[in-house]
């Protein structure tokens, strides 16, 4: 059986203080069984106090994560703040690792990896939990460089993000070391039964007619509808105000294509007039695009943690909502209200960790056993185990 506790401390400066905290927590909610593994996010101020690596060095298991910009969990609620989501089981094992530097391509450094890690192991796991940097590549780069090495294992996991205007202090975490360009993960084996769902938002805040992507390559959209990118945004009214556009994508062209959309977020325009986005696009995908509506983001929320509570068996559950969505939420002066909603909504018997995230990887669903892996933008994600 799987068990599962959230953590927290609030103390950034004192190291000591914060550990006694964290452990305290932890005596108090569980006792360890033979395998344990934990989540860990926090603002990066825990990083440059050393309150961060002085708590994964002095925990008796390994702790992989990422710095987020604010935090939620059973007990509190915050933006400086440091967070554990601790999984324990004795027929649910782990195997955990950090890729080396991302900077020149993904492939390679994910799969020595993941040999590293799995080595001696032969099945696939049931679940890998994965966490990139941010700003690096593409969200979709990761996602086909695990599905290559582990087909068939759902993928869910956050990009690093801060509280910074220009993202400046993002970092992965892996045992007390932080990184801006590797990629730490966490593979479940055994008894693991995960569960996935998805909250964006809603078709009735569409603001332009749908339209089709008629040439792009990758995360780059060069023709809308025919017609050069940025001139299709220009002549609707939103070249200048796109970039937190949320855009609804039918993946149709997609052999996988499971029916359910996913959201993707503008990035930049190239200086011939193409648009680049966080995530592929597809040519031949058609997209919507729709209001960021924050009354839309706290309804969907509180929709989807009403039915992690109708859900039989419940052990934990990690929500990452895109940090686009709590920039919606300051725009109104309530930038903690998604993790508020999740917090006072969720059944408080069942752990949960919330946090921020700079890109989402999720399945979409899973049919016959196989997840369709997908990464998202302005969503939030959530898995329960």
């Amino acid at each position: 059986m799987l068990k599962c506790a959230s953590l927290y401390t609030c103390e950034a400066d004192d190291p000591k203080v914060a550990l006694l905290e964290i452990k305290t927590q932890l005596n108090d909610k569980m006792t360890l069984l033979e395998h344990s593994a934990g989540i860990i996010m926090c603002n990066a101020e825990f990083i440059a106090t050393g309150v961060l690596q002085y708590i994964c060095e002095n925990l008796p298991f390994p702790l992989a994560g990422v710095t987020t910009a604010s935090q939620a969990v059973n007990d509190e609620t915050g933006d400086i703040i440091l967070t554990i989501f601790v999984m324990t089981s004795d027929d649910v094992w782990f195997k955990t690792g950090v890729t080396g530097s991302l900077k020149d391509g993904v492939n390679e450094p994910v799969k020595a990896a993941y040999d590293e890690a799995a080595a001696g192991v032969s099945e696939t796991p049931g679940l890998a939990l994965v966490f990139p940097p941010f700003g690096l590549h593409a969200g979709d780069t990761y996602v086909r460089a695990w599905e290559k090495i582990i087909p068939g294992a759902p993928l869910f996991g956050t990009h690093a993000i801060d509280d910074t205007a220009l993202f400046s202090e993002c970092e992965t975490i892996y045992k007390g070391a932080n990184f801006k360009d590797a990629m730490p993960f966490v593979l479940c084996y055994g008894n693991i039964n995960p569960q996935f769902k998805i909250a964006t938002f809603s078709e009735n805040n569409a603001v332009a007619p749908k339209a089709e992507v008629t040439k792009a390559s990758g995360n780059c959209v060069f023709e809308i509808n025919h017609g050069a990118a940025f001139k299709y945004f220009d002549d609707m009214g939103f070249a200048e105000s796109v970039t937190y556009t949320p855009f609804m994508m039918d993946l149709l062209k997609r052999g996988d294509y499971d029916g359910v959309p996913v959201i993707r977020g503008h990035a930049s325009f190239t200086e011939d007039g193409a648009a680049i986005f966080y995530g592929d696009v597809d040519e031949g995908s058609t997209f919507t695009m729709l209001k960021c509506d924050a009354g839309d983001i706290v309804s969907a929320t509180r929709q989807k943690v009403e039915e992690i509570n109708e859900l039989p068996c419940v052990n934990g559950a990690l929500l990452f909502p895109c940090a686009v969505r709590r920039v919606a939420l300051l725009s109104i002066g309530k930038p903690l209200l998604e993790l508020q909603t999740a917090r006072e909504t969720i059944n408080p018997e069942i752990p949960f960790m919330m946090g921020y995230a700079g890109g989402e990887i999720c399945p979409t669903s899973v049919r016959n056993g196989a997840p369709t892996n997908r990464f998202h933008n302005y969503s939030l994600i959530i898995l329960v185990i």
